[in-house]
């Protein structure tokens, strides 16, 4: 009996080590998969918020320019990230203010001080569509949707004399980015700041949010508008 049941004793003491080290392993995989993962295909949303964790936000001494106002009360309101083509009124045509994309955070600041990007740039571009970029196979002007794309509203300002040449960023000034994977984005500068820093209005991908990203991306455009 006792040569038979000590490799029996043995092979379950094995198996009661083997377990939790394999399920150890796999747990392992599993988080550095999510980590992964994340890091891959939700880098805006990592990146964003962990220097709020480790600085405190400086608030405006006084009160904040028309523009940054005006971004900053979309939070709450625009909720989500949208791209879809959509049929849109013109003139001052806009999509549910509940969803949008990166460039409606402009246009709908800029619309509270009588600036309506989405005539403005269809003027411009009917009159001048060489001008404009051809990414997207037009032959001609689309209100719909035109004045929602980064690209043509880079051209627009840098025609409108809006480009700045310099990298002081002030309050209420618009930046454009390229994110990874050729994307360009947009946001306004807040007055709002970490260290140096000003924090950034913009819609990512989850709505209208205020988030320290200006050096995040490759900046690919610094506008400012001319004093109203």
């Amino acid at each position: 009996m006792q040569t038979t049941s000590k490799p029996y004793i043995y092979h379950e003491t094995q198996n009661c080590l083997f377990k939790p080290i394999v399920l150890s392993i796999a747990l392992s995989i599993l988080l550095i998969t999510t980590v992964v993962f994340f890091a891959r295909n939700h880098n805006s949303i990592l990146s964003i918020n962990t220097d709020f964790l480790q600085q405190e936000i400086t608030e405006p001494e006084g009160p904040s320019p028309q523009i940054v106002q005006s971004a900053r009360n979309q939070i709450g309101k625009t909720l989500r990230y949208d791209p879809a083509y959509t049929k849109l009124t013109y003139p001052m045509g806009d999509v549910p203010i509940s969803k949008g994309v990166c460039t409606d955070v402009i246009i709908r600041a800029l619309r509270d001080q009588n600036i309506d990007l989405q005539e403005l740039v269809h003027q411009d571009m009917s009159r001048n569509f060489s001008v404009y970029p051809k990414r997207w196979g037009l032959k001609q002007p689309d209100t719909n949707i035109d004045h929602r794309r980064v690209p043509n509203l880079m051209t627009y300002f840098t025609r409108q004399g809006w480009a700045v040449q310099d990298t002081n960023y002030q309050a209420g000034d618009i930046v454009t980015w390229e994110l990874k994977g050729n994307r360009p984005h947009i946001g306004i500068v807040s007055d709002r700041k970490i260290g140096d820093r000003p924090l950034i209005i913009h819609n990512i991908g989850s709505g209208t949010r205020e988030d320290d990203i200006l050096y995040r991306y490759t900046i690919t455009g610094h506008f400012r508008l001319p004093v109203q």
